[in-house]
């Protein structure tokens, strides 16, 4: 098979490295990739917003597969395209897309299903908003509407701080993602991803993760895109996953069919866990980063015979096997990230790193130049381990940090508290 995957990230260069552990994959392009998945497989310059030219692009190099690995693609009606030319393709219809897209679409299903999440308000002007967070009280949590790459979120201790987060979005500090707001009842427990891979019909659950989303030690500071994640969650037990699945995501689905808008794809189901009663946090429509590092280390070759069974309709035939093991990533990020970071500064030592099934040093914000390997972006690496227990993959995954020389950096040393300690 000839596969192309899009995005740039940590997330992508583990569905690459996963892809190729599977001898059905003949050729691996990655639009546009990094320096890391340059290392494994040929990168590609493209927009890969524009559902024409991807679809193009996939034509002209006879490609049997595209897995979509961002969700602004998703969006922008990539896998529309790609159907529409008869390309099989991984990932929602544009849509479907709207179950990240618009949180206040999902509240929406879950209203009609009856799932259980945070009760909430929509809101499109800043008063509004701001009347019903002074008649809620605090804390409470404010949402940007739309996409805002995983930071539009605000858990406010106080009613003056969720009242400046509303005048921060409606004022454009997330884009056009924050020109609607969805505030939401704080809600307490312990939170949880939950992956399920949905051909239109058939729901398989992949696996479980626990993500570290504040940039601070002991979950403080503000919020970021993932400082690092391990799985299996301890969490999701059996009944815990069978609640999830029968109370949110399979009603979710059948609503989406019903509406003439049949998912296909990844459904990330974020939860939160109290007295072992899932409630929805959000869906995303894609893989979590850096949760998807952890799964794809933990899968192996066997994620791209479950991504091809799901766009191709055959998930009732398919499963997972799991090995009794365990994954950990930690992040390494620019030091000043989630705010202004220092950009293009060198990163010494990556060549010397062990790289087989239990130690894998994703790239996520790098690029090559002149030989060297400089951070591009704000989270930069993700030093992912596996092993027998969680306590040896955190080990081998601090291994993996120290092991790099580079003085700009920051991360957390303290992922996987909650399993640990």
């Amino acid at each position: 098979m000839n596969i192309l995957i899009l995005g740039s990230g940590g997330r992508e260069h583990s569905l690459a490295w996963a892809t190729l552990q599977n001898p059905k994959c003949d050729k691996l392009i990655v639009a546009p990739g990094n320096a890391g998945i340059a290392l494994i497989a040929e990168c590609a310059r493209l927009d890969i917003e524009d559902p024409g030219a991807v679809t193009e692009f996939a034509g002209e190099n006879a490609i049997d597969l595209v897995i979509i690995g961002p969700e602004a693609p998703l969006a922008a009606g990539v896998a529309d395209r790609l159907r529409e030319a008869g390309i099989l393709v991984f990932g929602p219809s544009a849509a479907a897309a709207r179950l990240e897209a618009s949180k206040s679409f999902t509240k929406e299903i879950c209203a009609a299903v009856n799932a259980p999440t945070a009760g909430y308000g929509h809101f499109t002007e800043a008063e509004a908003a701001k009347a019903h967070i002074r008649a809620q009280g605090a804390p409470i949590v404010v949402k940007a509407d739309g996409l805002a790459a995983g930071k539009g979120v605000i858990i406010a201790e106080t009613v003056e701080a969720a009242c400046a987060a509303v005048d921060d979005m409606f004022g454009g500090a997330f884009g056009g993602a924050g020109a609607e707001v969805v505030i939401e009842e704080f809600m307490t427990g312990e939170e949880a991803s939950f992956f399920v891979l949905v051909d239109g019909e058939t729901c398989l659950p992949i696996g479980t993760a626990q993500d570290h989303k504040r940039i601070g030690e002991g979950d403080t500071g503000p919020n970021t895109g993932g400082m690092g994640a391990y799985s299996p969650a301890p969490i999701m037990d059996e009944a815990v996953t069978q609640k999830a699945l029968d109370e949110i995501v399979r009603p979710t689905m059948a609503e989406m069919v019903r509406r003439g808008m049949p998912y296909q794809g990844v459904l990330y189901v974020g939860l939160m866990i109290e007295n072992g009663q899932p409630r929805l946090v959000e869906y995303n429509v894609r893989f979590g980063d850096p949760e998807c590092q952890v799964l794809m280390l933990r899968l192996g070759a066997q994620a791209l015979d479950l991504m091809h069974a799901c766009a191709d309709g055959r998930l009732a035939e398919a499963q997972v096997t799991w090995a009794e093991d365990h994954a950990m990533t930690v992040v390494m990020a620019a030091s000043g990230y989630p705010g202004d970071y220092a950009k293009s500064t060198e990163i010494r030592g990556l060549d010397s790193l062990p790289e087989d099934s239990f130690h894998m040093m994703f790239h996520a914000g790098t690029k090559a130049e002149g030989g060297k390997v400089l951070a591009n972006g704000g989270r930069v690496l993700n030093a992912t381990a596996r092993g027998t227990t969680l306590q040896e993959a955190r080990d081998r995954a601090y291994a993996l940090v120290d092991a790099v020389d580079w003085p700009d950096g920051v991360h957390r040393r303290d992922i996987g508290w909650r399993a640990l300690d």
